[in-house]
């Protein structure tokens, strides 16, 4: 999704930085400047970064919440029967992101919801000072993740609730960048 939105971007005429991390798919637009990532911590290093010289930033990243505590350097050899991993949180991206927002700047996140979606979702939208959030719910078919289609709900900061149909990724990013060329005109 996050390539999708890149090249409606850069496509309509934005200086576009993507920050990726390791998909296979490629960003068409040659003007893309692409950053590689590896890690929660690499792209939270990167984002803020570089978030004080942009105009705004969509976060669409599936960043995983937690991580190894103790990562091991080695393979785990099988030894008994239970193994036990303790976790320790990740950087939250978007909430530092919106700690540091200036009022010239807009920021959007996305949030993927198994229950509760519209509740939970405007719960993230207001505690990371989003201007508007993309809603995925796995409760609908041929959304999120493993397909080229998806289907989104955004909620503005102002509740407004605006539902999609399920559409190719690319034609999701045009109502997406359509949705912020309203926003900030």
């Amino acid at each position: 999704m996050g390539i999708a939105i890149a090249n409606e971007l850069s496509a309509c005429g934005a200086k576009v930085t993507l920050i990726c991390g390791p998909v296979a798919e490629q960003p068409l637009h040659p003007d893309i400047k692409l950053i590689r990532v590896t890690t929660a911590m690499e792209m939270h290093n990167q984002c803020m970064g570089l978030f004080a010289h942009a105009d705004g930033a969509i976060l669409s990243a599936a960043v995983a919440d937690y991580r190894a505590k103790h990562p091991s350097r080695d393979k785990i050899k099988r030894k008994a029967k239970d193994l036990s991993i303790e976790l320790e949180p990740t950087e939250d991206i978007a909430a530092n992101l919106g700690k540091i927002k200036k009022t010239r700047q807009f920021l959007a996140g996305f949030a993927l919801e198994t229950s509760n979606e519209i509740s939970h979702a405007t719960k993230k939208l207001q505690q990371k000072n989003l201007d508007f959030i993309v809603l995925n719910s796995l409760k609908d078919e041929g959304a999120g993740f493993g397909t080229d289609t998806n289907k989104i709900t955004i909620i503005d900061k102002h509740n407004k609730i605006t539902r999609f149909e399920l559409k190719t990724k690319n034609e999701v990013a045009h109502d997406i960048i359509s949705f912020l060329a309203e926003l900030i005109s």
